[in-house]
């Protein structure tokens, strides 16, 4: 086995590590951005129903994130994103339902 073949066995992991790591990444900061924007969904809604305060939102809100990071800890891709679809999908009926109703 020659100097090329090593380089090139080298560089090639070197690339495939750089591709696991980049999936990983974008998974993590996926995972985390659906939970904050659930958590902070929640908690709006626990703060008008209850009104209460600012330090109880920030709480409702970290509770809320950390239970749904838990959830989602096992999820792949296609899982999460699949969910992300559902979400806007409720989302967007719950919008057409507010605009409809008198």
């Amino acid at each position: 086995m020659g100097l090329t073949d090593k380089l090139n066995h080298f560089f090639g992991s070197v690339q495939t590590g750089a591709k696991n790591t980049s999936i990983s990444l974008f998974l993590i900061s996926l995972k985390v951005i659906t939970a904050f924007l659930l958590a902070l969904t929640f908690s709006m809604i626990g703060q008008e129903l209850s009104n209460y305060g600012t330090l109880s939102f920030v709480f409702a809100m970290v509770v809320v994130m950390s239970i749904f990071l838990k959830i989602m800890s096992k999820w792949n891709l296609g899982t999460v994103l699949v969910f992300d679809l559902i979400c806007v999908l409720i989302a967007l009926l719950l919008r057409m339902y507010i605009l409809i109703a008198p």
